[in-house]
């Protein structure tokens, strides 16, 4: 509570009737000491008793909780999740949508195409009807609006991405940026994950067949998408993700605690990618370096870039 008076309680100066200030008392105040509480409330006049004590309590604990719920959801980095996430939901329902005006509109129309094109080119139509089906121009043009929207999500996370976490932003890209941050639940979370974890974020059931002895141990997980990894040979695909997942950690850490941009980062991952890439003599392939390693075995080398093998 971190009064002046010994004996002061987080209802210091507080009014009971005035729920607002109550919560703040409650969200920043803290004490080195347990006292009776209820007691001191009566007998500072906070509260006639002890049972009204308890029920300014609760009051005040469930308007500060609700208080930093809503300061939570309304950060930037809460937000660059909502909007991968819609931006994804999006997509699928599009593709999904899609196929079926695909096989609905082949019914009836023996040259009807296939995929979101198909559905942008038949809601353009100017005729009201396909083949006597309004309702598959109809669903057509509820394909392309979804199709459109997701086009607008991925704007809005190109730009958003980049102002959040910069850094890893600058490495990952911001799609592939966005996606970590959601799969770790915030960027703070992210931050605080280790290399290890960060290389099989979107390999889950990989991971826990893994962990059950079920299977080998997933190299990497949504971090695939990037360049280092998918163009490194299959062989040393282990070995940059660890890089690639290093350089992450570091870039996730210095944009959730200081926001400061690291330019270094991005000469370092390509100098050790070039490093990795280069491996192409016999001796180096099917060497052991990859295969069977766990991939979270924790924060190994993230200092320099997660990159002991």
């Amino acid at each position: 509570m971190n009064d002046s008076a010994p004996d002061a309680g987080w209802f210091s100066g507080v009014d009971a009737s005035d729920l607002e200030s109550a919560a703040a008392a409650v969200r920043d105040g803290s004490s080195e000491v347990s006292r009776d509480w209820p007691a001191l409330a009566v007998e500072s006049g906070f509260t006639a008793d002890r049972e009204s004590y308890y029920d300014a309590l609760k009051e005040a604990t469930t308007a500060a909780a609700r208080s930093a719920i809503e300061s939570r959801e309304r950060a930037d980095d809460r937000q660059l999740v909502h909007a991968i996430r819609a931006m994804d939901d999006c997509e699928r329902t599009a593709n999904e949508l899609a196929e079926r005006l695909a096989e609905w509109a082949g019914t009836v129309d023996p040259d009807a195409g296939t995929g979101l094109e198909y559905a942008r080119e038949l809601a353009s139509e100017d005729r009201e009807a396909v083949a006597g089906e309004p309702a598959i121009r109809s669903l057509a043009e509820r394909v392309a609006d979804l199709g459109d929207e997701a086009d607008d999500l991925r704007e809005f996370v190109e730009r958003r991405a980049p102002t959040v976490a910069p850094n890893l932003s600058a490495l990952a890209g911001p799609i592939l940026a966005a996606r970590l941050v959601s799969l770790a639940g915030g960027l703070e979370s992210l931050a605080k994950k280790p290399s290890g974890t960060i290389q099989v974020l979107g390999a889950e059931d990989a991971l826990f067949a893994h962990l059950r002895g079920h299977a080998p141990s997933p190299k990497h997980g949504i971090i695939y998408v990037h360049d280092a990894v998918r163009g490194t040979h299959p062989d040393h695909r282990g070995s940059a993700a660890r890089a690639l997942a290093g350089k992450l950690a570091i870039a996730a850490r210095v944009d959730h605690y200081s926001g400061e941009r690291k330019p270094e980062l991005e000469a370092e991952l390509a100098e050790r990618i070039e490093t990795i890439q280069a491996r192409t003599s016999d001796a180096d392939i099917g060497n052991g370096d990859d295969d069977g390693e766990p991939a979270v075995d924790g924060d190994r080398d993230d200092e320099n870039g997660g990159t002991n093998e």
